[in-house]
């Protein structure tokens, strides 16, 4: 079992990670504040960037393969390497839902 540091970019919070725990689990073990919902790798809400490193999530169901290189759900993802990662930010895919869902969503209640 191989040991690794994940450091947050901008936070100055650091955890350390086998390569057999979810980030995820660390993260509320060591008392970070990491956002999450489902824990299985479907909402996104624990989407993390890659700044550097690598992370392995088979299970990552709610990335493409494409943004699966970029972006962590930190529920699934296991380090594969020392990590710098940025919570909070979101892959392309459910940016662009964010800057639209509101709308449509408003839109349709109204009729």
């Amino acid at each position: 079992m191989t040991e690794y540091t994940i450091e947050f970019v901008g936070t100055g919070e650091s955890i350390t990670c086998t390569d057999k725990e979810t980030i995820l689990s660390r993260c509320l073990e060591e008392g970070i504040a990491q956002e999450y919902s489902c824990r299985v790798g479907m909402c996104l809400a624990c989407s993390a960037e890659i700044v550097e490193g690598e992370v392995v999530q088979p299970a990552a169901r709610g990335l493409t393969e494409a943004e699966a290189e970029n972006y962590a759900l930190t529920c699934m993802a296991r380090p594969q390497s020392d990590l710098k990662l940025d919570r909070g930010k979101y892959p392309p895919s459910i940016e662009g839902d964010l800057e639209t869902g509101g709308s449509s969503d408003a839109a349709a209640a109204d009729d």
